[in-house]
């Protein structure tokens, strides 16, 4: 079984977001793998330890997304591919563009990718690679078992699960609860240093179509700071008109 794990290196949970002019300043920031992408790294090794095969990363971002694809070799994966963003900036509709383009040629029967970023939240790319190369999607699965030519997924939907049964190839992306990933072993780590990482830079890709992005971002910031609640007394025929007096003068959305 040939699996594909999709990944991306996002700021480190616990770091602090420093904006400068508007810009999220990377000086200094410690980046990791997304953590949802860990789900889909864990799923993938699993599989292939059940049903044989190997298991490739593939990352589309600037140079230092090298340290998330040792990180996944060390955790199990057997081969890395970085495609080097060159520092320009694309969205969603562009990488997905350029992941095509570098996948659509390969051998693979599962495509794993985490269900959003923690950065942008998205959850935008695994569903438009899927779109671009043909194949089903599903997403936010909790659960994955393959046997034969069919997989039969459990997804989140609504405060509910949902089963779905999909013929191979497809694209899934992992939300939590689907395992719990490993760390990467010492021995892991050793290998992972060894391991050599097929680097692509977007010439190789000879692309023809249009990938500049379609969106533009105008304007950064953080979310304002929310006040203290209020908690209404009385009579509920009176706190439902005192409810509305607010959300009409001091709200102001009706």
């Amino acid at each position: 079984m040939n699996i594909i794990v999709l990944i991306k290196q996002t700021f480190d949970t616990e770091e602090k977001i420093v904006l400068q002019n508007g810009i999220i300043n990377e000086d200094g920031v410690n980046f990791i793998i997304n953590p949802y992408d860990e789900y889909a790294i864990e799923e993938a090794i699993k599989l292939r330890e059940e049903h044989g095969g190997e298991v490739t990363v593939i990352t589309f971002g600037p140079e230092r997304s090298e340290n998330a694809l040792r990180t996944a070799l060390a955790m199990g994966a057997d081969k890395a591919v970085l495609v080097d963003s060159e520092d320009l900036d694309f969205d969603e509709y562009s990488t997905a563009k350029i992941l095509a383009a570098v996948i659509k040629y390969r051998e693979f029967d599962i495509i794993l990718a985490g269900n959003v970023g923690v950065d942008y939240s998205s959850g935008q790319v695994g569903p438009r690679l899927a779109e671009e190369l043909g194949i089903p999607q599903v997403t936010t699965i909790t659960k994955l078992d393959i046997e034969g030519n069919k997989a039969t997924i459990e997804r989140d939907v609504e405060g509910d699960k949902e089963e779905i049964q999909v013929s191979l190839p497809v694209l899934i992306t992992a939300q939590q609860g689907l395992n719990e990933p490993r760390y990467p072993s010492l021995p892991g780590i050793m290998k992972a240093k060894k391991k050599p990482i097929e680097c692509l830079e977007l010439d190789d890709l000879h692309l023809v179509e249009d990938v500049e992005r379609k969106t533009v971002v105008t304007q950064t910031f953080f979310p304002q700071k929310k006040e203290a609640g209020r908690i209404l007394n009385g009579d509920l025929k009176d706190q439902a008109s005192e409810l509305a007096a607010l959300l009409r003068n001091e709200a102001k959305v009706i």
